[in-house]
Order: structure tokens, then sequence, then C-alpha cells
């Protein structure tokens, strides 16, 4: 008898646009001690299966109009809220893509790790701290006996993760769920998340389900991997003969979109350097020590002209405050950033100002940075207007040529940003940084977020962008095998400092240093 056992769940959410069948007639089943991974773009119905096994779909406007999920020898979907709940955090834990928003930021870390045991196991304070502190070390926290006071911006993205998978475990589970538990991980933290969740499935013997959009994660995990599409399972197998003989064309596609290879080389003049960076030192202020750190130490190196330059290392690593630095967003503490001859670090706000026409930044994650009042006509509009690069007259016929250029559909114009799906939101945020015409972009993780089809349908724009505008690029980036098919050369930064640049297929082949080769061999491969 499986652990669990979905059969025919169907669940749609009652619109006023409509009625939207989120998922479709699925059924799976999970065994204790198995792995499942399921597949999928967004909305394809992933976490719409799972959430509505635990009633943590909104209802309304959501309804499960049909199916039953047999665990423990009762039915999930016929139970009450009250029995759900009791279940929830008990027999059957979840781990969320996003651990800052499910912390509570207010309580500590600890708080928050016994608050299962007292409420589910009925532990003392004094015993259920003890097991937090046992499996906060389990979870490789280390001195958790101390941290296990701290609040949750006080840990990294990694650790954050790992209080989140003790938190799941806290109550011994029978039933894990990840969702998207990586997703925003560099390649070496996800590593240690990803053999943590094994080594620890494998010591609770938990059944697991595994969301995600990451191929070659769930390839490395998984023992059986459901694809879905549209709400509907379109195959499912053992993993390694789904991912050697793909019987459906969807999931031939989706194989087909994960970044392969290498770029094919660009012909790049050794002397047309557009951006020169010399000793950049940038350094903040740590509030609970009172001393500075240096995000970024003393970096160094050019970007030639029409360049795709690479930009990698760990969450911490200064990257973002590398690109951030050179285009002012964060004042730099010492150093020189030569844009095109011309010294940006002594440049006040209004001389930046003709200066940042042709600077341009895409933001990792385009529903923060658009702003959620303004239409997609008004947020093209904007910089084409402040920079005068329009009239008020012929505004509207430039919006309409960049929503053509970055493939959105004239008819949106007037939509807001809630209105559209994460990738068309980056073209947004794409379209926005091409509006002024720049001669540099510097992308901050731009597809970090993104399923593996809307991912290669934004690098492809990208090179083509960069192709028909003459575009010099920065791309940061934390997934190496986009940066790999995307550069034309690659630095490799590590407690801001730069460890290691060079050529992209030659790091890649031949790398010098310890931590370029930790990096790459962190990476999760499809083969």
């Amino acid at each position: 008898m499986p652990l669990l056992k979905v059969d025919n769940l169907t669940t749609r959410f009652h619109t006023r646009n409509g009625i939207v069948t989120a998922v479709d007639d699925v059924s799976f089943s999970v065994e204790r001690g198995e792995i499942l991974g399921i597949v999928g773009e967004s909305g394809s119905g992933k976490s719409v299966s799972c959430y509505s096994l635990l009633g943590l779909i909104p209802m309304p406007p959501g309804r499960i109009e049909s199916g039953t999920a047999i665990f423990n020898d009762r039915d999930l979907l016929a139970m009450s809220e009250a029995e759900l709940r009791a279940i929830r955090g008990d027999d059957i834990a979840m781990i969320f893509q996003d651990p800052m928003t499910c912390l509570n930021p207010f309580l500590t870390i600890g708080e928050q790790l016994i608050e299962p045991l007292i409420y589910h196991r009925e532990y003392s304070r004094a015993a259920a701290r003890v097991r937090a502190i046992e499996l906060m070390e389990e979870s490789g926290i280390v001195q958790a006996d101390k941290r296990f006071e701290a609040y949750p911006h006080e840990f990294s993205g990694g650790m954050r993760q790992r209080v989140m998978i003790a938190m799941a475990l806290i109550t011994e589970p029978k039933l894990l769920i990840a969702d998207e538990p990586t997703t925003a991980l560099d390649v070496t933290i996800q590593a240690q998340i990803l053999e943590l969740i094994a080594k620890l499935q494998k010591s609770h013997d938990l059944g697991v389900i595994f969301i995600s959009h990451d191929l070659a994660v769930v390839r490395d995990l998984a023992d059986e991997v459901i694809v879905m599409k549209s709400g509907r399972v379109v195959e499912r197998n053992q993993t390694r003969a789904l991912f050697d003989a793909p019987q459906d064309s969807y999931t031939q596609q989706l194989l087909e979109a994960v970044p392969k290879g290498a770029k094919n080389s660009n012909d790049l003049s050794k002397t047309d350097i557009l951006l020169r960076v010399e000793n950049l030192t940038t350094s903040f202020l740590d509030r609970n020590s009172g001393q500075r750190f240096k995000a970024v130490d003393a970096v160094s190196f050019d970007l030639q002209k029409n360049e795709i330059l690479g930009l990698v290392g760990e969450s911490g690593s200064g990257k973002s405050t590398i690109g951030r630095s050179i285009l002012k967003l964060v004042n730099a503490e010492s150093g020189s950033v030569l844009f095109d001859g011309q010294e940006l670090l002594a440049l006040d706000a209004k001389q930046m100002t003709p200066v940042r026409r042709r600077m341009q930044m895409i933001f990792q994650d385009p529903y923060a940075s658009l702003n959620p009042r303004m239409t997609v006509f008004d947020t093209l509009a904007e910089p084409l207007l402040y920079h005068r690069l329009a009239t008020k007259k012929d505004v509207e016929n430039r919006v309409l040529e960049l929503m053509d250029e970055v493939g959105l559909d004239r008819h949106a114009i007037k939509k807001y940003p809630h209105e559209f799906s994460g990738g068309q939101r980056q073209r947004i945020a794409i379209g926005r940084a091409i509006a002024t015409r720049p001669e540099l972009i510097i992308a901050d993780e731009p597809v970090s977020a993104l399923d593996v089809t809307i991912q290669k349908q934004i690098l492809d724009l990208l090179v083509e962008l960069v192709g028909k505008h003459n575009l010099t690029m920065l791309f940061v980036s934390h997934d190496l095998s986009v940066v790999r098919s995307l550069c034309d050369r690659v630095m490799v930064i590590q407690h801001g400092r730069l460890v290691e640049l060079g050529d992209t297929e030659h790091l890649w082949q031949n790398p010098q240093q310890q931590y370029t080769k930790d990096l790459l061999d962190a990476i999760p491969h499809l083969t």
C-alpha cells in the first residue's frame, strides 16, 4: 500500500474571467522511502496539485472538484479543516520555495522551531529546545545552540532553507513535500541542500514529493518523475528511463530547453574597451558589530564592446554589489570605474543623468522592480520621456515598437504587472532596460526564477538584442550552465575578491583555482 495514493484529482479556480482548470484528473502515488519528482513549466499545476492535498489553496476561488488522496487509510480531500491542520506539519510537512516569506521575521529561529513540537507533540519548552537544536545540527547549522536565538534576517538564504528543512522534519513526518526548495540558491549551496534532503530522507525513511523546474536537479535526486503540462500528467516513468528516452513530445521539449555546452566564440577586439574597473572596493556597515565589511574588495576587470561577460560566485560573494557599484546604485568606497573613458565615481547625481541613459540594469525579480501601479505603457514610456527620446505625440508608437522587440502582445499595453506571468514580466523589464538604447546592460540574475522553456526564450531574446543593438552586457548569475551557454568570458568572485577570469570554455575545461573547480563540480547534469 503506497504512503500516499492520489486518484483523479481535479482542482479549478472560479474567477470573474471564467473557470480555470489548474489540475486536471491527476493521479500519482508515493511510497515510503521514495522520492517522486514533479516537473513542468510555471502554471503546469505542480504546486497546486500538492497544495490541494493539504487544503492550502484559497477557497474560494479554488475548488477541488473531484478525486481522492488516501494517506494512512484516510482521504485527505474529505477531511475537515481541523483534521487537516492536525496532519499539516505533523504527518505531512512542507518546505517552501522562499524561506524568508515563510519564516516569521519577529520570532527567533528557535521559537519557530519548537512551536510544532509544543502544538503537535505536547513537548515541554525545555525538551522542545533540546530536540530543535539536535535537528538544527543534523541539518548542518553550525553553533546551533547560539543560532537558536537568532532571527531569520541574520541567516543567509542557504541557512534559512536549512532552518525550513529542520522545521519540516521536527515532528518526524511520514511525507515531505518540497516545493522548489533550491531555486534561489547558488550551485554549491544547492548541492548541500539536495545532499541534506537525500540524507535525511534515507535516515528518516521519508516519502518525498520534490517539485522543481530544474530538470538536472530532479534527475540527480528523484527515483521516479511525473511531467505535468496544463494541469495534466503527460508522462510518468522511472527517472533514468524518462531522461534517457522521453516518450512525450513535451518532455522532449523541456529537455531540449536545458542550456548545454558552450557559446559560439565571439570575435572581440582586444583593444575596444567600453568599461574598465580598477581596484573597485565597496563596504557596508555591520550594525551589530559597528565595523565595516568589504562586500567588494579591490576588483579589477575590463569589459569589451559587444561582449557578454559572466559574473559568478556564491550568494554573498559580492556579485550584485559589483554591478550596483558600477551604476552608482550603491556608493563605492574607492577605485575607478571608467565608462567609455569617463570616470563615473567622480560624478554627482546630476552629472550621472546623461550617463544613465547609456547604462541600464535588469533586476532578478521583475515583480519587485516594476511599479505595480504603472501599466506596461507607463513603464516603457517613462524612460523615453525622461531622457527626451520621444515626445508625448510619438511615445505610444515607440512603446509599441519596444513591445514588439521583446515579444509582448500589443493588446497588453494597458495591463498592469500582476496580470502577467513571470516570463512576461521579465520581458517588460528588458523592454524598459533597452528603451534608452543603452550601450551597457547589467543583468542581475534575470532568469533565476524562470522555468527552463521560459528561461530559454529570455536568453535567446537577450542574445538577439545584444546582436541587434550592439549591446555590451555584464551577466550576473549563479546558474553556471546558463553562463556557459551565453557568455564570452567569465569572472569568478569569492568573498568580494576576483579569484579567476578567463574565456568561458577555457575556464570550464581548465579551471585554475580550487574554488572555481568546486563551483563547476557542484553543477547538476542531465547526463
